[in-house]
């Protein structure tokens, strides 16, 4: 499987390394804002040992249809920003590329794009594209489903300088039913990021927990979304939709 990826901040430089070191896929290049590290491999780069292409391009280097024709993915993975669906979205869409997009926040109008180039082939987004937070997430509903009488209560833990309630943290209360000042938060040292969320039975307590430990783990979400939504018919779709037949033991 072909991968491109959009964006080489800390969390796309992270991610590369997860596909460059996956023997099921091949990393055939990276395309960011800026022109500084042009033609750069990635591989050399951050030190990994592959053989795959993971070469280096700017935006304004080519338009996407250039980029698409002159070196073909099956699978766009996006870590950039709000915007970078407007640059590729709609050449990806008309080759029938599978678009995942972990990009935290899109507004209205960028969700309504993604949802109308679902028509036309598979997309998927998760704000939060890790496994474990998504797995937390469906654990929890479906055990709030089976015990609906329990007490829920969400507590998030992050760096000190992190002054608001983290998205992830809003995503759980909102798939719970819970408003969002009941979230409890922690501010201490330099911690990632934890969520934890705790069922209160009247004779039993259940923690479902997640602690991030560093950035890889978006990478393994992003493997994991690319590997299932490869293939896949057109449509919208999400984590959630991916884990889900996982739960059929």
């Amino acid at each position: 499987m072909k991968v491109g990826i959009f964006g080489f901040g800390r969390a796309g430089r992270s991610v590369a390394s997860v596909f460059l070191q996956s023997p099921d896929t091949v990393l055939e290049w990276v395309v960011r804002r800026s022109s500084k590290m042009e033609h750069r491999s990635v591989p050399e780069f951050l030190g990994i040992p592959a053989d795959n292409p993971g070469l280096i391009y700017s935006r304004d280097e080519y338009t996407a249809d250039e980029l698409f024709d002159l070196h073909p993915v099956d699978v766009v993975v996006d870590f950039s920003s709000e915007d970078g669906i407007d640059y590729y979205g709609e050449a990806a869409a008309k080759r029938d590329i599978a678009i995942v997009s972990a990009v935290s926040n899109y507004p209205r109008d960028k969700v309504a794009l993604l949802k109308k180039l679902a028509r036309r082939t598979a997309v998927l987004w998760s704000p939060n594209i890790t496994i474990g937070i998504n797995f937390l997430m469906l654990a929890s509903k479906v055990l709030q489903k089976i015990a609906p009488y329990t007490d829920i209560e969400i507590v998030e833990e992050h760096f000190k300088a992190k002054a608001d309630v983290s998205g992830t943290a809003k995503r759980l209360a909102d798939a719970l039913g819970i408003k969002h000042n009941r979230i409890k938060k922690i501010r201490a040292g330099g911690i990632i990021g934890t969520h934890e969320i705790l069922f209160g039975f009247p004779f039993q307590t259940v923690r479902l927990k997640h602690e991030s430990i560093s950035r890889e783990a978006f990478g393994n979400g992003a493997l994991f979304a690319a590997t299932n939504l490869y293939g896949r018919k057109r449509g919208f779709h999400t984590m959630e939709d991916l884990l889900l037949p996982y739960f059929a033991l």
